[in-house]
Formats: structure tokens, C-alpha cells, sequence
């Protein structure tokens, strides 16, 4: 689309296309879509975003601005933005993974050769709608095309496949909590660091756990080690008294890959079949918001007394989490498994 002079344009219908651009980012639509759609350049539809989340509609009116010009041109905050969207610190030899404003200041210093303070890039970020948020880790030895295969091919054959047998798809996965695991904060006297009793001893205990996009929720505490027998039990118990297929969805651990473990699928092949996920991808399986929400909402808060006590808390936990299929589905909607669209399985 050829772009448009906003110079032969009313200060009347300038105003409405900035308002109707930001207002359709605002709902979320990408930046670049909008502003090819409507004919202008790039860079105007970056200065109307920091304009508007820097005063509101008001600031996006068609009227001469007063006052100290901005530092950093439209076409330069597009780039900002991208420099801190597409990549990270390293790629300008800092030797740290995460974004700083420190960092930020250093970088646009030598991208830019323009000196901001420090408030100055907060509000500069703040302009460009980007905060500081708690980044997803994931494996470096994840192989992204291992999980592009999965993701556009092998998964929908598994629903293909589920529908055509009448299959319920499950993702299953364990875990291991520790008696000093603790998370949350709490309110105290400032300057003075709360104290909270609980046991100096160290002990764990294991769990293992499947769930499907409906809701249901299938568990076992585990006495001892995890390993093929454990599994295999928690197998036994999910496919008790079922009619029609589970389809189960597992990582790569050596337990799920066992042979005695291959001989009861194979055994059990009108009933149960295994699929795998890519190696290093917890982020494609929805079983890991079940223990984020037994650690960091319930366990992590309480101050443990000891292994049954701990035992006790972790049942009762996931005995309530069962009986709030709106709460496990919900956990369906986490970063990175957008590629579960099907909710009927």
C-alpha cells in the first residue's frame, strides 16, 4: 500500500486515524499490521503508542506540541523496541540473559550515542508499553525444530487419531517437593525480617499426575523413588475401569521409556497409548501448572512440621484441585500451550 502524507490530511481526520490506529493496538492488534493497513509509515504508529501511553487521547490530537522535542525520534523507539523484544543483552556483549534499565541505558547509548538517566528509560519503557515480567525459562538444548514437528504435525495427528477412536488425551508428569521449599512474601515491621517456624529437617515427598483439557485431574503420592514401578501403578489406576482409550502424553524420562513400561502399553493397546513431548520442553505440558499451584500457592506459604504433615497437605491439595475442573482447565491457557485447541478430549 503506498503511504499516505499526513500532510495533505485535515488536523481533524489526522486525529481520528491516530486515535483508531492506537485504540486498535490497544485491543490487540500488531503494531506493524495496523499500521500497513491504514497507509502510513512505520515509525508514526511507535511515536502515536508513546505519545498516547504517555497522556492519553489527549495527546494524540492534531495540535502543534510545545515544549523540550523528544530525545528519541519515532523511528528510534521502534527500534528500542525491537532491540528488546527480538533479543537480549548478550547479542551487545553483556555478558547477562536479562534486561536491565541499566542495560537498556547502556544500549541505546551505543545504538543511539544518546545519554538518558535512569528515569528516563523507565518512562521511555513505560512509553512503549513494556515492563519488567518474569521470563519463561527454557532448556538451551531444546530443539526448536523437534518442537515445530510437534507442534504443527504430530499433535494434530494424536487428535486426529483421538476422535476417530474416541480417545481422552491426558498430559501426565511428576515431581519431587522438599520440606524447606517456601514461597511468598508476608507482611512485617519494615527493616526487620520476619521470622516463621517450621521444621530444620529436610525430606521430600513425590508425586506424579495427569490432566486433559476437560478439567480431570488423576493423582498419586508416591512412597519412596519414582521410577518404572511407581509409573506403572499410576498407569493402573487410570485406566481403572475405563471403556474408551487414553491417549497419554509423557516427557522424555527414562522411566517412561523403560521396557517393562513398553510391554504394558503394548499389552494394554486398546486402552492406553503413550505419546512423547520434545526433550527439554516443560513449557508444552499443562501437568507443570499443577505443581505450580501445590508450590507456589499452597505449600509454599505453610511452615511444615514434618513428613506426614507434608504428605497430608500435598493429598489434601490435590484432592481439592480434582474437584475444581474450572481451575485445571485454566491451566490450559498458560504460555506456550496455545497449540492445545481442542477442549472435547
Amino acid at each position: 500500500m503506498k503511504e499516505l502524507d499526513g500532510r495533505r490530511l485535515s488536523h481533524e481526520a489526522l486525529e481520528q486515524i491516530r486515535i483508531t490506529a492506537v485504540k486498535r493496538v490497544e485491543a490487540g492488534e500488531s503494531p506493524e499490521e495496523v499500521i500497513r493497513s491504514i497507509g502510513f509509515e512505520r515509525v508514526c504508529m511507535y511515536r502515536w503508542i508513546a505519545r498516547y501511553r504517555a497522556g492519553g487521547l489527549e495527546a494524540l490530537k492534531a495540535k502543534r506540541l510545545t515544549g523540550r522535542p523528544p530525545v528519541l525520534s519515532g523511528e528510534q523507539l521502534m527500534k528500542l523496541y525491537q532491540i528488546i523484544t527480538q533479543g537480549d543483552p548478550r547479542q551487545y556483549q553483556f555478558p547477562f540473559a536479562l534486561w536491565t534499565v541499566q542495560i537498556i541505558r547502556e544500549v541505546i547509548y551505543q545504538v543511539f550515542q544518546v545519554r538518558l538517566s535512569t528515569v528516563s528509560v523507565w518512562r521511555t519503557l513505560k512509553k512503549l508499553g513494556l515492563s519488567p515480567q518474569r521470563p519463561v525459562r527454557r532448556a538451551y538444548q531444546q530443539n526448536r525444530a523437534a518442537v515445530e514437528v510437534f507442534l504443527k504435525e504430530e499433535y494434530p495427528k494424536i487428535v486426529e487419531r483421538a476422535r476417530r477412536v474416541g480417545a481422552r488425551i491426558y498430559w501426565e508428569d511428576e515431581s519431587s517437593l522438599r520440606s524447606d521449599y517456601h514461597a511468598g512474601t508476608t507482611w512485617a515491621e519494615k527493616g526487620k525480617t520476619p521470622v516463621v517456624a517450621s521444621t530444620g529437617s529436610r525430606f521430600k515427598v513425590n508425586m506424579i499426575s495427569a490432566l486433559d483439557a476437560r478439567g480431570t485431574l488423576r493423582f498419586m503420592v508416591i512412597e519412596g523413588s519414582y521410577n518404572a514401578d511407581r509409573f506403572l501403578e499410576f498407569l493402573n489406576r487410570l485406566l481403572a475401569g475405563r471403556t474408551t482409550p487414553v491417549f497419554l502424553i509423557v516427557d522424555g524420562h527414562p522411566t517412561h521409556r523403560a521396557k517393562k513400561v513398553k510391554e504394558f502399553v503394548a499389552k494394554h493397546s486398546e486402552l492406553l497409548e503413550l505419546y512423547y513431548l520434545p526433550g527439554y520442553s516443560p513449557e508444552l505440558n499443562p501437568d507443570e501448572q499443577v505443581w505450580n499451584y501445590v508450590k507456589h500457592h499452597t505449600i509454599g506459604k505453610m511452615a511444615i512440621k514434618g513428613p506426614d504433615h507434608l504428605k497430608q497437605v500435598v493429598l489434601r491439595t490435590l484432592k481439592r484441585l480434582a474437584k475444581l475442573p474450572q481451575l485445571v482447565r485454566s491451566f490450559f491457557k498458560a504460555p506456550g500451550l496455545e497449540y492445545i485447541m481442542c477442549t472435547n478430549l
